[in-house]
C-alpha cells in the first residue's frame, strides 16, 4: 500500500504537469472505470471537454489525438485510485471476518480506509473547481488539500507498517528531541504544501533565476494584493518566495537535528537524520534545476517524486525519535 500511494502521488503529479487534469469532466467512479470503446464515445467525451474554458483558453487547436494523450494520463491516475481502493478495503474486510485484527489495533485500520474513501471524494472536488467559472486550472487551495490528505494517508500507512512490523511497541519520546523532529516534520510536510501551491499557480514559470529573484534576494511585488494574506496564497512572486525560504528553513532545520544527534550521542537517530539532511540537500538541488530550467517535465517529475521521498524519511526519523528500540 505505501509503494502504491508514493505511485499514485508521483503519476498525479505528472498529471498536473502535463494538464491532463481537466481532461475527464464527470466523476463516475464505477463506470468511469472503462475509458471510451469506441470512435463515437471518444468523440462525446473529446465535445464533453470543449465545453470547459480550459480547451478555449490553452487547447484550441487540440486534435483528437492530443486528447486522448490527457484523457489517459488523468484515466491512468483515477483507476490507480480506483484500484488503491480495492487493494486496501479487500484485505480489511476479510481480516476483519476472520478476526486477524486485534481490538484495540482495529481502528487504525479502518481509519486508513476511511482517510482514502474521502480522498477519492477530495479528488473529485478539486477537479470541479476547475470546470466552471472561467477557470483555466484547478483551485491551488483544493489542490493542496488534496496533496495534503494524500501525504496523510502515506505517513499513516508507514507508521501503521512500522508498528505491526516491530510489534507495536509503546510510546517512549526522547525529550531532547521531540520539539526539534516535530518541527523538522512540520517543516517538510508544509514545504510540500507550499509546492502545491507553486504548481497550482505555475508559479514555477517566472523568476527563474536562482538565488535572486528579480534581482534581489524577495521579490518587489512581495505584497501587491490587499489584504496582505492573499499574497501567500495567489501571489506568484510571493507563493514562489515562500516555497524557497520553507526550504532553506528545511535544510536547516535537518543540519540542526543531525547535529544534535551527533552531539548528544544518538546513535538511533544519527544514521536516518543524516540521511533526511542529505535527501533535502539532493532535493534542494533538484528544485533549483527544475526552477532554471523553466519547470522542464523530468526537471519537474523527479522534484516532486524526491519530495515523496523526502517527507517518507522525515516520518521515519519522527518515528525513530519517539519509539526507541531497545
Amino acid at each position: 500500500m505505501i509503494l502504491l500511494v508514493m505511485t499514485m502521488i508521483v503519476v498525479g503529479g505528472i498529471t498536473r504537469l502535463t494538464n491532463s487534469g481537466l481532461s475527464i469532466t464527470e466523476w463516475r467512479p464505477v463506470t468511469g472505470a472503462l475509458p471510451p470503446m469506441s470512435p463515437a464515445h471518444w468523440l462525446s467525451e473529446f465535445d464533453k471537454y470543449k465545453t470547459i474554458p480550459e480547451f478555449m483558453a490553452e487547447n484550441p487547436d487540440m486534435d483528437l489525438a492530443g486528447f486522448k494523450f490527457i484523457y489517459f494520463m488523468e484515466w491512468s491516475h483515477r483507476q490507480l485510485g480506483r484500484f488503491i481502493g480495492m487493494a486496501y478495503m479487500i484485505p480489511f474486510i476479510l481480516f476483519w471476518m476472520f478476526g486477524k485484527l486485534e481490538h484495540g489495533k482495529k481502528w487504525r485500520f479502518f481509519s486508513i480506509l476511511l482517510l482514502i474513501g474521502i480522498q477519492g471524494f477530495l479528488g473529485w472536488w478539486m477537479v470541479s473547481s476547475g470546470l466552471g467559472d472561467d477557470r483555466v486550472d484547478v483551485s491551488q487551495y483544493r489542490l493542496a488539500v488534496h496533496l495534503g490528505m494524500a501525504l496523510l494517508i502515506l505517513a499513516v500507512l508507514q507508521w501503521t507498517w512500522l508498528d505491526q512490523r516491530q510489534d507495536w511497541p509503546p510510546a517512549d519520546m526522547d525529550p531532547k528531541f521531540k520539539g526539534r523532529t516535530i518541527a523538522l516534520f512540520l517543516l517538510v510536510y508544509l514545504q510540500i504544501i507550499a509546492g502545491a501551491f507553486v504548481a497550482g499557480t505555475h508559479a514555477g514559470r517566472s523568476y527563474n533565476t536562482w538565488p535572486l529573484m528579480d534581482g534581489g534576494l524577495a521579490p518587489g511585488g512581495y505584497f501587491a494584493m490587499n489584504p496582505w494574506w492573499l499574497n501567500i496564497f495567489e501571489n506568484v512572486a510571493s507563493i514562489q518566495f515562500n516555497h524557497r525560504v520553507l526550504g532553506y528553513l528545511a535544510f536547516l532545520a535537518a543540519l540542526w537535528v543531525w547535529g544534535s544527534a551527533k552531539k548528544f550521542r544518538e546513535v538511533h537517530l544519527i544514521k536516518p537524520a543524516s540521511v533526511l539532511f542529505f535527501a533535502i540537500c539532493f532535493q534542494v538541488i533538484l528544485g533549483i534545476v527544475a526552477l532554471l530550467k523553466v519547470v522542464e517535465l523530468p526537471y519537474a517529475i523527479a522534484h516532486q517524486a524526491g519530495a515523496v521521498i523526502v517527507f517518507m524519511i522525515a516520518v521515519f526519523l519522527l518515528r525513530k525519535a519517539r519509539v526507541r528500540m531497545h
